[in-house]
């Protein structure tokens, strides 16, 4: 399939910089897949289109504090975004300027409360450093670090609880499972009233979700890696749903994306921890989702593939 299929045209005018203030106002499309008809609503009216007994499924991931502002002991400033834990003080980031810095450089951030030496160039062109630090890591990224926002957003994020699903609980993502950021509190509490059911699973979302494809020919995109796991009382509900004969919906594509990796040729799914580097596009067969709450999409990215897989099945 050609890239420019999945073109459109987006001013930028019309992306919001700012969140709205009660998350379940934000706008909502409708898709009925069967009738192929199109409504416009508001997210709180989401439970009017989840049924008794449908299955939800959320990512209960959450966004680190992941960027950082820091100096070479030269006075330089840079910025370094986390990636991924590889060892318990060991991190793959993106360094800009990356260009100058190389293995043994130190950077250091919040006036020293922390400090980093790059000791690896890795594959496509990030950097292995190591943090050196007094207390809890994650007390000082609370501290020091700032939210990785999207691409496409432009304005300070103020509250750094705005990047947050309200069901956020386990910390590693780069990335806000976006979908999942309309919920509330009293929506969540209507939706488990009506007797649907809510299963969690964990997928640490990497920047490399906002990586535009590139190749004329979408074949040829190298998907970016995800960690993901499901607990067994998880895993048990979805099975159950499926085996029932009861809807299973994703919230978002990273939900979407642990469920399709970790589902079996029936839709059912296994208690697992691993990384997954599933590529879903049209012509892939779902296995294991019925429908996909989902958010806004760049152009020509992987995440509208996946949306435009299950529009067409």
């Amino acid at each position: 399939m050609k890239l420019e299929e999945f073109d459109y045209d987006l001013p930028e005018e019309l992306i919001a910089q700012t969140p709205i203030i009660k998350r379940d106002t934000s706008r909502l499309m409708i898709l009925d897949r069967k009738n192929k008809g199109v409504e416009h609503k508001r997210f709180f009216d989401i439970i009017d289109y989840l049924n008794p007994g449908d299955c939800l499924v959320i990512n209960n991931t959450k966004v680190i504090p992941a960027r950082l502002y820091g100096k070479k002991t030269t006075g330089a400033n840079i910025e370094v975004l986390l990636l991924k834990q590889i060892e318990e003080n060991e991190w793959e980031c993106i360094v800009r300027p990356g260009n100058k810095l190389k293995p043994g450089t130190e950077i250091v951030f919040g006036e020293g409360l922390l400090k980093g030496e790059i000791i690896d160039i890795l594959e496509g062109g990030t950097r292995k450093i190591r943090f050196i630090y007094e207390g809890i890591f994650n007390e000082i990224l609370d501290r020091i670090g700032l939210m990785p926002l999207p691409p496409y957003i432009h304005e300070e994020l103020k509250e750094k609880g705005r990047y947050q699903t309200i069901y956020a609980k386990y910390e590693g993502s780069s990335a806000a499972p976006t979908a999942g950021l309309h919920f509330t509190e009293e929506l969540l509490k209507k939706i488990e009233e009506k007797g649907i059911e809510i299963a969690k699973v964990t997928l640490h979302v990497g920047i490399g979700t906002f990586r535009p494809v590139k190749e004329e020919n979408i074949e040829d995109h190298e998907m970016h890696r995800e960690h993901y796991y499901i607990k067994k009382e998880e895993a048990e509900k979805i099975n159950n749903a499926k085996k029932e004969g009861r809807r299973v919906i994703a919230v978002g594509t990273t939900s979407c994306r642990v469920l399709e990796s970790a589902s079996d040729e029936k839709g059912l799914v296994h208690t697992c921890e691993e990384d997954t580097g599933i590529y879903i596009y049209p012509g892939y067969k779902f296995k294991c989702i019925d429908g996909l709450i989902t958010n806004f999409h760049l152009p020509k990215s992987t995440l509208i593939m996946l949306v435009s897989a299950l529009a067409r099945t």
